[in-house]
This record gives C-alpha cells, sequence and structure tokens, in this order.
C-alpha cells in the first residue's frame, strides 16, 4: 500500500502519528478528530470529576496533542466546544458550585528538552521583543494533586473550591478548613480580597499507611497518592477530611483588591509571610539551557521527595509579560509544564479478560502479576483490541514491559518473546459477546469489535442506563449506577422509558433497604422534574456512538425535534437521498458520524425505544446562543504583518469576541485583515468577493 493510499485509510487516532497529519484527507481528519474529542471529554470525566483515571497520563497527552494538531492542520475543523478550549470536567453534583473569579486555567505540555528554546522563542515572538531580551522564568515542580482556589475576604478564608470545569468548581470549604498547613487568617496588611491558588496533596509514606487502614477496614484502596489527596478532600463529611494527613503547596494568587509584587517569585514570597508553603524547589532561570538544567535537578530528586511530581512548570516571572500574553485556548501562554517520561517495569500476563462497554465494544484487558510502577501497585493493563494484540505479539504468559504515567490501568508497551519458555498461549479474540451471546461484529475499517444486542445485553444495558441519567444526559439526582443496578435486579428497569414507570412503584421504593419513604418521594419527584427537558440531552443520553454532548447540542439546534432527526436518518440510508446530504452538511458531522446516526436511528428496536421514551418524556427545543460582538460567528483570516498587534495577539482578540479564524481564504471567509504584504490571500480574497479589511479598519470594526 502505497504512502498515500495509506494515509486515505486511516480510521483511528491509535494508527496515527502527529507527524502523518498533514497528508490526511479532510473528511478523514474529521472524523479521527471526533473520536478523539469524545475520548478526551470522557477521560476529563474520570479523571477530574470521579478521582478514577482509567488511561495513562502519557496517552491522555497524546490526545490532546493529536487534537490540537488536527486544528492546527485543518482550522476549518476546530470547534468553540473542542475539548482542547475545556478545563478539567464539569463539577460534581455531590457538593455546592463556586464560580471562580478569575478561571483556573490548565497547562500546555511539552515533552521533550528540544521543545523548551522553541517556548521561549514564541514568547519572544508573541511579545515582539529583541533578540537579545533576557526572560526571567520561574521553574517549579509540578505537584500531582488536587487545584484549589482559596478565597480570603478582609483576611478570613471564606471559601475554598476545586478547579471543576476551570469556571465552576465545588465548594470544599468545611473540608479545606481542617488541613493544618492552611491558613484561616492572612496578615493585616494582606489585600482586603485575596485568592491563593495551589494544591492539596498526600505524602507517600500517609498514602500507604492509608491504604493499608483501609484494607484492615474493607475499605475502597485508593490507586495513587494524587486519588488519595482527591478523595479525601472530597468527603461529604468533613470529618473524615480531617483524619487525613493532607498538605497543602501554594504556587499562585486568583483574584485580588490590591497588586502585592510585579513579578511570580515576589508573590511567591509573600505568600511565604502570609503563612503558606512554597515549593523550595521552585528556582529562578534566564535561559533554555537553566531551565533544563533545573529540571534535570528537580527530576533527579523525583524518587526522594515526599510527594509525587510528574513534571516542571516554567512561567514568566514579570507578570506585565503575563498579562500581554494571556492564553490559548485553555492554558496561559505565559507557561508551561514539561512532563517527566512514563515509568517502566518488567511483568508477565496471568489472563485476558474481555469488557463489554456501554457502546457494546469489546476490550481486552490483561490481568497482571502485580508489580510495584513508581509506587503503585498494578495488576490490570487495557489492551486495546484485537489489532493491537496482533501486533505486540501479546500472549497469555508473557512476560512483557509495562508502562505507567500516574494512571490506573496503564499501557504494555512491548511482549518479549525472547522470554518465552512455550507455555505462553495465544488469545482467541471472542466473535460473540461473552455477555449475552449475541454476535461480536467488526465493521470495516474499525478496530473495534462490538456486541449487537444493544439493550438486550445485560453488560450493555447496565451501562447504557447509567449513561442516560448522567450528568449531561438527564441528571436524575438519586438514581445512580448503584440504584440502577439494584432495580434492575428486580426487574423494574431495562429500558429508558422503564425509569419514567417507576412512580407506580413507590411505596415499593420506600420498603428497600436505605430508602424510606422519604427517599423515594425525593427519587419520584426528580424523575418527573426530567419529563421535560432539553432535546440535546435526550439525543446525548440515547448513547449513540460518536455523538458528545456538543454534537448532541448541534443536531438539536439543526432539527429541533427527535422526530425530524430520526426521519432524516431513516430517510438518509439511501446515500442518494436529500437526506443524506443534509447529514453529512453539517459542520462537524461527517460521513463517520452521519453512517453511525443512520445506523442506530434504523433499528427497529430503537424506534421502539424512541418511541416509548416520547410517550414519558417532552424534549425542548434549544434556544441559539447570540454574542453580543460584530464579529461573532464570523470566518476570519489574517495576513500579513501587523503594525499595532503580533498575528497570535490579534487572532486571541478575535476569538476572544466570538470569530472563528481559520489560516486559508475560502468563500465561507467573511473578513480578510491584510496588514503588509498580503501575498496571495488577498488576491484569493478579491476573487471570491471577501471583504478586505486594512489593520486599522479592523481595530475601528471592533470597536
Amino acid at each position: 500500500m502505497t504512502r498515500e493510499n495509506r494515509m486515505a485509510s486511516y480510521q483511528s487516532h491509535r494508527e496515527l502519528s502527529i507527524n502523518e497529519i498533514s497528508s490526511l484527507s479532510i473528511e478523514n481528519a474529521k472524523s479521527i478528530l471526533i473520536e478523539v474529542n469524545q475520548l478526551i471529554y470522557q477521560h476529563d470525566i474520570a479523571y477530574h470529576q470521579k478521582d478514577a483515571p482509567i488511561i495513562s497520563d502519557a496517552e491522555y497527552d497524546r490526545l490532546v496533542q493529536l487534537s490540537l494538531a488536527i486544528e492546527n492542520a485543518f482550522p476549518e475543523l476546530a470547534s468553540q466546544n473542542s475539548p482542547t478550549l475545556r478545563v478539567g470536567s464539569i463539577p460534581s453534583d455531590q457538593f455546592e458550585k463556586i464560580t471562580h473569579a478569575r478561571p483556573m486555567l490548565s497547562l500546555s505540555n511539552i515533552f521533550n528538552k528540544e521543545e523548551v528554546p522553541a517556548f521561549i522563542q514564541r514568547i519572544n515572538r508573541f511579545l515582539n521583543l529583541p533578540a537579545e531580551t533576557e526572560i526571567t522564568f520561574i521553574v517549579e515542580p509540578k505537584i500531582d494533586g488536587l487545584s484549589i482556589c482559596l478565597r480570603y475576604e478582609n483576611g478570613k478564608l471564606s471559601t475554598a473550591a476545586t478547579r471543576g470545569d476551570g469556571t465552576t468548581g465545588e465548594d470544599v470549604t468545611k473540608n479545606i478548613r481542617t488541613i493544618s498547613s492552611i491558613p484561616n487568617f492572612l496578615p493585616k496588611n494582606a489585600p482586603n480580597i485575596c485568592e491563593i491558588r495551589g494544591e492539596v496533596y498526600m505524602k507517600k509514606i500517609d498514602f500507604l499507611s492509608l491504604n493499608k487502614a483501609q484494607e484492615q477496614d474493607g475499605g475502597k484502596k485508593f490507586a495513587n497518592p494524587r486519588n488519595a489527596a482527591a478523595g479525601s478532600l472530597r468527603q461529604k463529611d468533613p470529618s473524615i477530611t480531617a483524619q487525613r494527613p493532607l498538605h497543602f503547596f501554594a504556587y499562585a494568587l486568583g483574584e485580588t483588591s490590591k497588586l502585592i509584587s510585579e513579578t511570580h517569585s515576589g508573590i511567591l514570597s509573600r505568600l511565604t509571610y502570609f503563612g503558606f508553603s512554597v515549593n523550595p524547589l521552585t528556582t529562578k532561570c534566564n535561559s533554555a539551557n537553566s531551565l533544563i538544567t533545573a529540571y534535570d535537578k528537580i527530576s533527579a530528586t523525583r524518587s526522594e521527595l515526599e510527594y509525587d511530581i510528574d513534571g516542571v512548570v516554567y512561567k514568566i516571572d514579570r507578570l506585565d509579560w503575563q498579562d500581554r500574553l494571556g492564553q490559548v485556548s485553555r492554558a496561559p501562554r505565559w507557561a508551561v509544564a514539561h512532563k517527566f517520561p512514563a515509568e517502566q517495569a518488567e511483568t508477565r500476563i496471568l489472563e485476558i479478560d474481555i469488557q463489554i462497554g456501554r457502546t457494546g465494544a469489546l476490550t481486552p484487558v490483561a490481568r497482571l502479576q502485580p508489580i510495584t510502577v513508581g509506587g503503585v501497585v498494578v495488576s490490570n493493563a487495557t489492551l486495546h483490541n484485537e489489532d493491537e494484540i496482533r501486533r505486540k505479539d501479546i500472549r497469555i504468559g508473557d512476560k512483557v514491559i509495562l508502562q505507567r504515567a500516574g494512571d490506573v490501568i496503564p499501557q504494555i508497551v512491548a511482549s518479549m518473546p525472547e522470554k518465552r519458555d512455550g507455555s505462553e498461549t495465544i488469545f482467541s479474540f471472542p466473535v460473540k459477546c461473552p455477555a449475552c451471546g449475541n454476535p461480536a461484529m467488526r465493521s470495516n475499517g474499525e478496530a473495534v469489535r462490538r456486541c449487537t444486542g444493544g439493550f438486550l445485553c445485560d453488560a450493555q444495558s447496565i451501562e447504557r442506563l447509567i449513561h442516560f441519567v448522567s450528568r449531561d444526559a438527564f441528571d436524575i439526582e438519586g438514581l445512580g449506577s448503584k440504584q440502577i443496578i439494584h432495580f434492575n435486579k428486580l426487574g423494574w428497569l431495562k429500558y429508558p422509558s422503564d425509569i419514567f414507570l417507576l412512580p407506580d412503584k413507590i411505596d415499593e421504593i420506600a420498603l428497600l433497604d436505605r430508602m424510606g419513604q422519604k427517599s423515594a418521594k425525593n427519587l419520584i419527584n426528580a424523575i418527573d422534574a426530567r419529563k421535560k427537558i432539553g432535546l440535546e440531552r435526550v439525543i446525548f443520553a440515547l448513547g449513540i456512538r460518536q455523538i458528545g454532548i456538543s454534537t448532541a447540542k448541534l443536531l438539536a439546534e439543526t432539527f429541533e425535534t427527535l422526530p425530524k432527526l430520526q426521519q432524516v436518518c431513516i430517510a438518509a440510508q439511501d446515500k442518494n437521498h436529500p437526506a443524506y446530504q443534509e447529514l453529512i452538511d453539517i459542520d462537524q458531522i461527517g460521513e463517520s458520524i452521519a453512517n453511525d446516526l443512520i445506523m442506530f436511528f434504523s433499528e427497529k428496536k430503537n424506534q421502539q425505544l424512541i418511541s416509548l421514551l416520547l410517550e414519558n418524556v417532552t424534549p425542548v427545543t434549544p434556544i441559539k446562543a447570540q454574542l453580543d460582538s460584530p464579529i461573532a460567528g464570523k470566518i476570519i483570516v489574517f495576513t500579513g504583518t501587523l503594525s499595532q498587534l503580533s498575528r497570535a495577539e490579534a487572532k486571541a482578540q478575535a476569538e476572544r469576541m466570538g470569530a472563528k479564524v481559520t489560516g486559508s481564504v475560502s468563500q465561507k471567509t467573511d473578513y480578510l485583515i491584510a496588514g503588509a504584504n498580503s501575498g496571495n490571500k488577498s488576491q484569493k480574497a478579491s476573487k471570491l468577493g471577501v471583504t478586505i479589511l486594512s489593520e486599522d479598519e479592523w481595530i475601528t470594526l471592533l470597536s
């Protein structure tokens, strides 16, 4: 197969390296981007909301890099709903919510030393600094803990919130007050409003002691110190948090009523004066070489530290430069995390099991001879799919190299055939679902084999129902996974429509263990409250492959009713029908997603499921949002040299005002902003009738 044919045939992100992205077709790029973005969304929830990551940090970072690389190579595919623009995940409904006065951003990552000079060069270009200008950086260890914002008003601790999705976090004030290293009061000369940001963490020795106690008490063991810290802080009962040995490193300010320093190093000094712990390994550097030296020094001490770190953070010291640089997507331009490489170890595969996911995907999981990697005992690793097993020649009984980077289920890097003794066996991937016996089919071009049983498969039915009531779907308070499993065993709950028949069983529900009349009544009220619900939530709740919440919103805005969406998808089975073109013409909907929609809505059992659901639920058509900006929703292209702003700064300004900035001119372009020496793009825009503005005209338009 030629390179061109190979690039045209990519169907999965697992087959693709970042260097090959530019060779993709637009349709293939769109399909892979959607797949990757939905995975990022799922893993954000697992890590930030549930404190239960299911892939390695390295694999997650690769997904984000891949998404960003595709969006950069194909700007027309970039979306305002991209998960690369998000921080963390939606805060849990277990706690009250607090809206951050200033967003709590995430950090961009670099993974090798060659990227350090490039980071400094980007800053130089953005600020348009002379080449000889010295930039001072602060280097800090990247603590593997839980990010927290502490708000002090008139010198007194008033609230504490987790990062959440970056905009809204969970109110953990009562729990934070139990941590002795966090002061309840600031000195009298502190600002009246002063937000302190930092990381709550647990020491390694305390983590091991906690897990030992949990095991003795029959409680849940934590996977690593980060999960232990997050789980300990996010307890409903603050007295439990008080029993856990938690600590806090301060590293930044949020909102303040007055400036306490003009540099980041000055802020850290003031935080120490305020009574906070600042990491003692923090150092000041002024060149790429000195940054790398600091990275190497901290990396060398990693195993000896009392706490876990997964890299270092480089920050510009001058605050005025931080303000000018601002942010891009979900991360500041003035800081970056330099991540440590993954840790590896050798172990043996004892068995390979099959897990069935919500969409019917059969995922092989290796059961390992338990081994400690980076201070964490690992006994399971995902093998992804049958192609991955075949490609790495993995057999039951094999010695394998295991790689871990802060994860729960790490990655098997390679098998070690040279260490085989003949007792190893080749794993035969099942062609029938182990749970229900229905055929497990693999579509052309796909790496995953899926059970065709749908809600008839018990393994899928439970997971689909749990998804149906999840946060972005019907979000029914009091109907969690435990209740769904219990109701399913009782025969009360198999299909989504059965949820809305539960009010008929209120007396029986009240008699269940740990329920009672009040809890049963609350559950029924919560179910009744969801009989009228946003259409986008209904579409997302159906659990259609590749349909995340952002795509569900797009479909809801386009079709406005569920019957209309279903009607179009049924008609689109004939690819020559106008309905098929109507589907794939929607922004962000390519052939891959269209085919999944068609397959779902064309199934008779799914049509019956929807019909029963609509007898009990009234979906509400979403109101389309409108931004109050002269360029909101417009497609903008910049070309040539701008004199008053750098290109990056102009792009960031346009995106903040709701515009979409792309790199190439097309018939969809609304404005071309032409600086000096604009060249071919101006000629093309003129031919296409695109409005061309000078830099001065652009600034006038914005003002």
